[in-house]
């Protein structure tokens, strides 16, 4: 078994054993526990009671964190070059088509979103093997197909994000940063919570959501109340 660094037993010291904490309290403890020399990322896990292999159970959306992630997401526009203004324009990173197409042929894969429009969507299915894997093929769903180019840039670029529950029934979600204010963690982690209780699947039976954990980087995580007003 892995010792536990002094940092680490500090931060487990103050994680009370047993107790299931209100998304209040969690938020303004992740910054006490948050103890990395870097800006770490508060991260949610929610289990959900549904089964993912099952098409009408899957869980599947975006939300529009309040005060955004604190992350500085890297965008690329798969666009034709009428749109291409439009894009850089509303921030998008990296412009362009073929040159892109190409590069992440050769597995450039340096964004952490795309954003395309559908007539393009024929020239990224073969990339799929590429893309899938990192989640960063384009969906109409998480409006990442679309023609208005520059609204799409623009709600990524504020704190648009997307989540998938996994194959194990549990959605990860980053909600912010641990320089965030407590209250500032709490909106977003809200946010997200009662977007997912928006989403819950008609043929899922018995308890929703099982468990919810708030974590960041290289902390102890902390159960949060699953009561979601």
């Amino acid at each position: 078994m892995a010792r536990l660094t002094k940092k680490k037993k500090e931060a487990l010291a103050k994680i009370e054993k047993g107790k299931v904490y209100s998304i209040t309290e969690a938020s303004a403890l992740i910054k006490e526990i948050s103890n990395a020399k870097f800006d770490a990322s508060v991260d949610l896990a929610v289990r959900l009671g549904v089964d993912p292999r099952k098409a009408n159970q899957m869980v599947r959306g975006v939300v529009s964190l309040p005060h955004g992630t604190g992350k500085d997401v890297k965008v690329l526009a798969l666009v034709t070059p009428d749109k291409e203004a439009e894009a850089k324009e509303a921030g998008a990173d990296f412009v362009g088509l073929d040159e892109y197409l190409d590069k992440i042929k050769s597995g450039w894969t340096d964004v952490d979103v795309i954003i395309t429009m559908p007539s393009v969507m024929g020239k990224l299915g073969p990339l799929g093997r590429v893309l899938g894997p990192r989640g960063l093929m384009p969906n109409p769903k998480t409006g990442t197909v679309t023609m208005d180019i520059a609204k799409a840039v623009t709600e990524v670029k504020a704190g648009k994000i997307d989540f998938k529950v996994d194959k194990t029934g549990i959605v990860h979600a980053a909600i912010g940063k641990a320089s965030f204010s407590a209250d500032k963690i709490e909106d977003n982690a809200n946010e997200l919570l009662q977007t997912l209780m928006k989403l819950k699947p008609t043929a899922s039976k018995g308890v929703y959501v099982k468990s919810i954990f708030m974590s960041s980087t290289m902390s102890p995580s902390i159960a949060v109340d699953t009561k979601i007003g």
